[in-house]
């Protein structure tokens, strides 16, 4: 018996994010052997993005870059993460979209919680500083968001990047869990 293979291609060179995707692959289709590569993809915004709206936009720039650059098809799915912030009702919060595109062409998006962000450190960002820079340099750390990022940092490690991210990628993958009754 053969074990059906899924090949993943990751819109990141970020272990966090490839770690993420390979995770969540791995819990939603646990008969199957997952294989996970990167690529580097440029989200089209800004490195920072400040508003709902440019961080799922660069999800899906990020995504479609990759399904572009698979011209000989070798991928199954193409999967891209993009963190940003915004400020709420309630608030300033960091999060993060998810985009799914199978090879065939079905794409499907999610969104991960929010990460209330101090009052001080959103004032840095709408002042061009990235949240990862700020997160460093409070806490005197080094490339967080290779690590732990801002999630880590601010639940005191009960949660992490990578685990938020995964959880975000599992419900985003919903659609494939379910096809049928996701058809239109």
């Amino acid at each position: 018996m053969t074990t059906q293979v899924i090949r993943i291609l990751v819109a990141s060179t970020n272990p966090v994010k490839r770690n993420a995707a390979l995770k969540a692959f791995e819990k939603v289709f646990p008969d199957r052997v997952v294989q996970c590569e990167v690529q580097a993809a440029h989200s089209g915004v800004a490195d920072q993005p400040m508003n709902e709206a440019d961080t799922k936009l660069g999800a899906y720039n990020r995504v479609n870059y990759c399904a572009q650059k698979d011209v000989r098809q070798e991928y199954d799915f193409y999967v891209a993460m993009e963190g940003g912030v915004d400020h709420f009702d309630d608030g300033a919060a960091t999060f993060a979209y998810m985009v799914i595109r199978h090879v065939n062409g079905p794409i499907y998006s999610g969104r991960s919680a929010n990460l209330p962000l101090p009052p001080s450190v959103y004032t840095r960002l709408e002042h061009g500083e990235e949240l990862a820079h700020v997160m460093d340099d409070i806490f005197n750390e080094h490339n967080i968001r290779q690590k732990g990022g801002a999630i880590g940092i601010l639940t005191n490690h009960l949660e992490t990047r990578e685990s938020v991210y995964t959880q975000a990628l599992i419900l985003a993958l919903a659609p494939f869990i379910h096809s049928e009754l996701y058809a239109s």
